[in-house]
């Protein structure tokens, strides 16, 4: 005869097997089951595996990852029914997925000197890809570090659905306008071109962090046509934890229509020195200060086109430029099904920025 005892410890369970000899020795049954039971308590007080093995367990599970469903296959090449076929679907989607996996927090120390953490969020593990040569000299302590910080899985994820659907329509306003190569007025011709006519331009700054690479060019590519060689070297490092990935070769930006999309977004959603991001200000939250007010800097769509391209667009009245960003927006908003009534569209009396405020 067999016989099982359960006993059920800290909502945990575990079950005592004695034989038939046992049960014609109470003393030695009692004794014996006193002592099991001390040692399955003892068993269950320990955690399985060292407080190390544990972190790294915990560090290995990927967070969850907001859901950006707000646009179709076939939604976005009704947006875009002219695009060269290097822009598709597939890798604007595949962009977001992969991009949303990253955040990057950004340190300023004195007016322009940085440091960049990027934090891969899949395994949570962060590496610092920029710090400025100036980072720990004492003049660039004395002030305290101005730090923000900025998770690509945000994108168009942040808030509720119809912001997120104005942030995407602001979006790709603003890439169709940057790629557009058709008539006026029909909002039909965006993403049409990889690179800017003009591929003569150098479009170099000095920069000691992001220097040029001797025999090539960084004149605008992808969908936002970023350019400067500043600009390559920053979303390299951002993207991709390198910054010689695109300095070497700006023309990824052209030959990957992931890449291209990345940067993009990457453009899209980060903050300049005196600059917010186009994302905050779509989702409501930059909001201007003394200086912004002064300068006509108010939340909307126009002041999307400030941060974008303000220095040509801005200031400036009524101009082609800014009216054919806002047509697209409105075009786009209709074809996502919202509106923005109240979208301060207009940038032509905001003061542009510049480099010190």
């Amino acid at each position: 005869m067999v016989q099982y005892f359960i006993c059920k410890l800290n909502n945990g369970i575990f079950t005592v097997k004695l034989n038939s000899a046992s049960v014609m020795k109470p003393v030695l049954f009692s004794t014996r089951l006193f002592l099991v039971i001390i040692f399955a308590l003892t068993l269950l007080s320990f955690k399985c595996g060292s407080a190390k093995e544990n972190k790294e367990n915990a560090n290995t599970i990927s967070p969850p990852q907001q859901r950006f469903d707000l646009i179709t296959e076939k939604q976005f090449n009704e947006l875009f029914p002219q695009r060269d076929k290097f822009y598709t679907y597939a890798a604007f989607m595949q962009a977001v997925k992969e991009l949303g996996n990253i955040k990057v927090q950004v340190s300023r120390r004195s007016l322009s000197v940085y440091q960049i953490v990027r934090t891969d969020k899949k395994t949570n593990k962060a590496s610092i890809v920029r710090q400025d040569i100036d980072w720990n000299e004492p003049w660039a302590k004395v002030k305290p570090d101005s730090v923000f910080a900025v998770d690509y899985g945000d994108f168009c994820t942040a808030a509720d659905s119809l912001t997120n659907k104005k942030e995407l329509a602001a979006f790709f306003a603003h890439i169709a306008h940057e790629t557009r190569h058709g008539v006026n007025g029909t909002y039909t011709d965006g993403l049409m071109l990889r690179h800017e006519d003009n591929t003569s331009l150098d479009y170099y700054g000095e920069s000691d962090e992001y220097p040029q690479v001797l025999g090539k060019k960084y004149y605008g590519r992808g969908p936002m046509q970023l350019s400067y060689n500043g600009n390559y070297g920053k979303a390299s490092d951002c993207i991709f934890g390198d910054k010689k990935i695109l300095l070497n070769d700006p023309d990824k930006l052209e030959n990957d229509p992931v890449v291209a999309f990345k940067v993009a977004i990457w453009f899209w959603m980060m903050p300049e020195t005196h600059k917010p991001s186009a994302h905050d200000v779509m989702i409501g939250k930059w909001q201007p200060n003394a200086v912004d007010r002064s300068n006509n800097r108010t939340p909307g769509f126009g002041m999307t086109i400030n941060i974008i391209n303000g220095a040509v667009e801005c200031s400036k009245g009524e101009n082609e430029g800014m009216n054919d960003r806002i047509g697209f927006y409105q075009h786009f908003l209709t074809k996502l099904g919202v509106t923005d009534a109240d979208c301060a569209c207009s940038c032509g009396k905001m003061q542009f920025y510049t480099y010190t405020n």
